[in-house]
Order: C-alpha cells, then sequence, then structure tokens
C-alpha cells in the first residue's frame, strides 16, 4: 500500500489514464506523436510492471470526422461519434504498442456491465489474463451504447473503478496540468502545486474547477473525485502533466512529480466497493435510532425489527439505501423485496416465516453484504 512517494518504486501494476486533450487535436484528429512519446515512455516502465490503460478521447476523434467539434452533441451524435473515433484510437494504440512487439486488446464497458456481480467477475477475470499473456488492456467507455443511467460520467471515475477491477496498486491520471494547485494556475501566477495529499478534504475540493478543455468531460473535480474512490480500495492516485516527457518515470522512481494522493489502512474489499460505489439504489430502507447504533457501534446486520418505512421498488438481492435519522449511513443487498419488507418490517425475525409463509434469512440486510457510509448517526 502506497503511503509515501518512496513507496512507489515498488508497485507491481497501474493504471493509466489518458485525457482526451493529450489524444485528439481539432484539425488532424489522432496525436499520433504523443502517444508514440506516450508508449515509449510506458515500455520503458513496463519492465517489472503491468500497466493498464484507460483511454480518453473516441468521442472527441470522431467529433473531428464529422467537422462537428465545435458544437453540443446530441447522445445520439455522440454515439456515432464514438462508433467512427474507437477504431481510430485503438489502431493508434496498436501501431505504437507495435513498434515494441507488444499486443493490446480493447475492453468497453459501462456501468451496467459492472454492476452485474457476474460480469465484474468476468471483466476483472479477463484483465487478468491479458497481463498473464503480456497483453495490454485498454479500457474505454462503451459510448456507442451509453446513456445517462449507465454513463461513467467521465473517464476519470472509470479510471479509478478499473483500478479496483484489477486489483492495481497506482492510478496515473495523465492531463494537462502539473497536479492539483491551491488556486488557478491560468489565472493566479502565485498559484502552488500541492505535492501530496494524505486526505482528501473539503479544502482541496474547494481548489478544483469545471470541466478543463474542450474535449475533455472532467476537470480538476472529477480528477479528485477519482481519487477518493480509488482511495477507498486501497490504491494510491497521481495527477501528472502528461505533456511533459519522462513525467511517469520520474514519479515512479519517487520523484517529486504532480501530485500524490495516498491511500488509507482502512482499505475496502472489491465486494464492499461494488455495493458502495458501483451500484445503483432500487430503493430505501428507513431505520429506527437503535438499529442506526447496531449498525454503526457493534457491526451488526439489519434486522426487520428496526426497519420503520420501506420505499421504491426492488427484488431479492437488489442494492438499497439504508436511512436513519440523519441520513443515508449505510449501502446493503436485501435479502426480501420491497413487498415483503413493508410486511414484516417493525417485526421480529421469528415472525419472518409466519408474516410472509418461509424465511430465508433471519436478517433483511446481511453484515457481510453491507457497507456503511458514514460514521456517524
Amino acid at each position: 500500500m502506497i503511503q509515501a512517494r518512496a513507496d512507489l518504486s515498488g508497485v507491481r501494476r497501474i493504471v493509466v489514464k489518458i485525457g482526451s486533450s493529450l489524444l485528439a487535436d481539432a484539425e488532424t484528429g489522432v496525436r499520433q506523436d504523443t502517444i508514440d512519446q506516450l508508449v515509449d515512455e510506458l515500455v520503458e516502465c513496463m519492465k517489472g510492471i503491468e500497466v493498464a490503460i484507460v483511454t480518453s478521447g473516441a468521442v472527441a476523434l470522431g467529433r473531428v470526422h464529422l467537422g462537428c467539434f465545435e458544437r453540443k452533441l446530441t447522445v445520439h451524435e455522440k454515439q456515432a461519434a464514438a462508433a467512427i473515433g474507437q477504431p481510430r484510437l485503438m489502431r493508434a494504440y496498436a501501431e505504437s504498442f507495435a513498434r515494441y512487439d507488444y499486443c493490446v486488446a480493447q475492453m468497453l464497458l459501462t456501468k451496467d456491465d459492472l454492476r452485474n456481480r457476474r460480469r465484474y467477475l468476468n471483466a476483472s477475470n479477463t484483465s487478468a489474463a491479458l497481463f498473464s499473456a503480456g497483453v495490454v488492456p485498454i479500457v474505454n467507455e462503451n459510448d456507442t451504447v451509453v446513456v445517462v443511467e449507465i454513463k461513467f460520467g467521465d473517464n476519470d471515475s472509470l479510471g479509478a473503478l478499473a483500478s479496483l477491477l484489477i486489483d492495481a496498486d497506482l492510478l496515473v491520471i495523465l492531463t494537462d496540468v502539473s497536479g492539483l494547485y491551491n488556486k488557478n494556475p491560468a489565472l493566479h501566477d502565485d498559484a502552488q502545486r500541492i505535492s501530496l495529499v494524505e486526505h482528501l478534504s473539503a479544502e482541496h475540493l474547494a481548489m478544483a474547477g469545471g470541466v478543463g478543455s474542450a474535449f475533455g468531460t472532467g476537470g480538476m473535480a472529477s480528477k479528485l473525485e477519482a481519487a477518493r474512490l480509488a482511495a477507498k480500495g486501497g490504491v494510491a492516485t497521481a495527477i501528472i502533466d502528461g505533456r511533459q516527457a519522462g513525467s511517469l518515470s520520474r514519479l515512479l522512481a519517487g520523484e517529486d512529480e504532480g501530485t500524490l494522493f495516498l491511500c488509507g489502512q482502512d482499505r475496502q474489499t472489491r465486494r464492499q466497493h461494488w455495493i458502495a460505489d458501483v451500484l445503483l439504489p432500487a430503493g430505501k430502507i428507513h431505520i429506527d435510532k437503535g438499529a442506526a447504533h447496531a449498525l454503526l457501534k457493534r457491526g451488526s446486520s439489519l434486522l426487520p425489527v428496526g426497519v420503520t418505512a420501506v420505499h421504491g421498488v426492488f427484488d431479492k438481492g437488489d442494492c438499497v439505501e439504508i436511512v436513519a435519522s440523519t441520513g443515508v449511513i449505510a449501502r446493503g443487498l436485501c435479502n426480501y423485496t420491497a413487498e415483503e419488507m413493508r410486511i414484516i418490517q417493525g417485526h421480529a425475525s421469528d415472525d419472518i416465516e409466519s408474516l410472509l409463509g418461509y424465511s430465508d434469512f433471519s436478517s433483511v440486510v446481511h453484515r457481510d453484504n453491507l457497507v456503511l457510509v458514514t460514521a456517524t448517526a
């Protein structure tokens, strides 16, 4: 686990997220010289380190081909642009890595792929097989089919989720800035780069602005959110300037490059991360003060006796938010349907069989399938 810059020399697997601003040009399309420079450095780093790439750029390249990079696109136009740009993007990577006799593989994902436990594990196993074969996985969002409900939002978030999916040690976000600054360096000459962030705070989030370039969908705020997600799973994050030759090598050598976000000791398991950050809640279960205390202080499962109200329509195994008087305190996989929950709420576990005609579980959310999202109640 990375808790200091000196630990970077011992990483075994990294995810490198490359932003659209580095890959696409409004006139020429693919910036092949930039990709070649990045691949040159990646290959040098791959001596003893496994590397997966999370790439942006498909929509941006499609915009160039369609000649509509200056206006806002409709959803279907974005999907069409992605369909045009994705093969061009993959060809650029394939040709660049082929100079070193490396093969690349395309992995297109949506949040739906990660919300389904079996598909999540399939994606994880596929990446492991690619690493074993010496192939470089290149991950992108499947923009040709994506809609708002299943969209990652930006590829910074995808990078964070991919780093957890493949069990990486470090997420490196290559962008067109040198890291996190205490104020916007484009507007303030006295802006200072923050070298190390041990714990993300509200103060750090306040330093982040909006969307960066005309091509990108994520600014510094999305990068900080990615760092937060990755840290919860025990993955450190670095934001560095991908335009500067040697920046990745210097980072991995432990030099003061970019901004490094450390990860704490209280890392979530993959399953906990999946429940807390990937699944889309299908409903809400409201609980009383006693149940909240049992979950937060005693690490208990949620029993029906502590449930006061049920909202939404959900099936067995669906993700639900657990709400106390202070707000949402946990997420978990419910053992009963919403309709069944409304029947057994407020009752003792021993009453479940008489109320429903069967009793598969004494708890409505078992502790193994429950993740706390706050520390107070």
